[in-house]
């Protein structure tokens, strides 16, 4: 009997622990994904990188509050992968619209643009909470 306890003991030891080295594959082959370099020769994250570092000047403390405010609900264990994907497509907004200054309708136009449909209901209830009109964000909303 207690060899057979064991025996499933190793059998359930060694099925987690290839479970968990998959999940780990699984995200580690998705950021090598993203560091491959596309036809123009820059990958996704040097794209993203270069988006942040033009645009870093941009940035002041109220902007950095509601970007973090934004992630909260992020997991912290993913919220600096998300608010440098967030901050790299704020940062292309910026630049392809030649802002001066960054706004707070820049801030949540490149918070849309930059996550799923599924994160939106995040940032409405976000927005409601700080009392910000979302009227001018519904297409933009729809159409992502």
């Amino acid at each position: 009997m207690p060899n057979q306890w064991f025996m499933w003991f190793i059998v359930f030891w060694t099925v987690f622990l290839i479970t968990m080295m998959f999940i780990g594959g699984y995200f580690m082959f998705r950021k090598f994904l993203k560091r491959l370099p596309k036809e123009d020769g820059k990958s996704i994250l040097d794209w993203q990188d270069y988006y942040i570092e033009q645009t870093l000047h941009l940035w002041n403390d109220e902007q950095k509050q509601l970007l973090n405010d934004l992630v909260e609900p992020v997991p912290e264990l993913f919220r600096d992968v998300a608010k440098g994907k967030i901050a790299g497509k704020i940062g292309e907004l910026a630049l392809k619209d030649k802002v001066n200054v960054l706004t707070q309708d820049d801030i949540i136009k490149g918070y849309i643009l930059a996550t799923p449909k599924r994160d939106h209901k995040f940032l409405i209830k976000k927005l409601k909470e700080k009392n910000i009109d979302m009227s001018p964000y519904h297409e933009l909303l729809e159409s992502s």
